[in-house]
């Protein structure tokens, strides 16, 4: 699954990572690791849904950009403030399915100071991931709902693209490897 996207080498290094990708491709566990090797604060996207938006995903109702909106703004604030603090990085997990979620993310701070790490998983394995996992509010029916909002980050700049399906620590590596850090251990 990686493809040309995993040449598009961040400007800069980026202050902020964003581990998108749809439900289920493993953006809390990358996120975790990715903030331990780097020694960066780890933020979960899924903490500052507001509460009619994780009671809709419960009931396995879709968002909305709408719905979307406000979660966005808090997170790019944060991004905002995480940027203006010199010397610190943040790993922030966030779904990130359309590019104009994604601009809105990049918009926290000068060019280059966000970067993408897109987990690229097919729907079937999305899907068993999803329906395995216990004590998350996200509705399995929701997975087919994630692929037709996926819009794939193509031509975008400072998008790191990985299999999803590769071991933890390989998906660490290449990341370390995009932001041209030297190889370190994992968890």
């Amino acid at each position: 699954m990686d493809s040309a996207i995993q040449k598009n080498h961040p400007e800069t290094n980026p202050s902020v990572l964003v581990v998108m990708g749809v439900s289920g491709c493993g953006k809390s566990s990358v996120g975790q690791a990715l903030a331990y090797t780097l020694g960066w604060t780890l933020h979960e996207g899924d903490t500052y849904h507001a509460e009619e938006s994780i009671r809709k995903m419960q009931a396995g109702i879709p968002l909305t950009d709408e719905d979307r909106s406000g979660w966005l703004d808090t997170l790019t604030h944060l991004l905002d403030s995480a940027i203006a603090t010199p010397g610190t990085g943040v790993v922030l997990t966030c779904s990130a399915l359309k590019r104009k979620y994604r601009d809105r993310l990049r918009d926290a701070g000068p060019r280059g100071s966000v970067g993408f790490i897109f987990l690229d998983l097919g729907y079937e394995t999305a899907l068993q991931r999803v329906q395995d996992r216990s004590g998350h509010f996200f509705s399995p029916e929701l997975v087919a709902n994630q692929f037709a909002t996926l819009e794939r980050p193509e031509g975008e700049g400072a998008v790191l693209c990985v299999d999803a399906t590769l071991p933890l620590a390989e998906i660490v590596q290449r990341t370390r490897g995009w932001l041209g850090l030297p190889n370190a251990m994992t968890p």
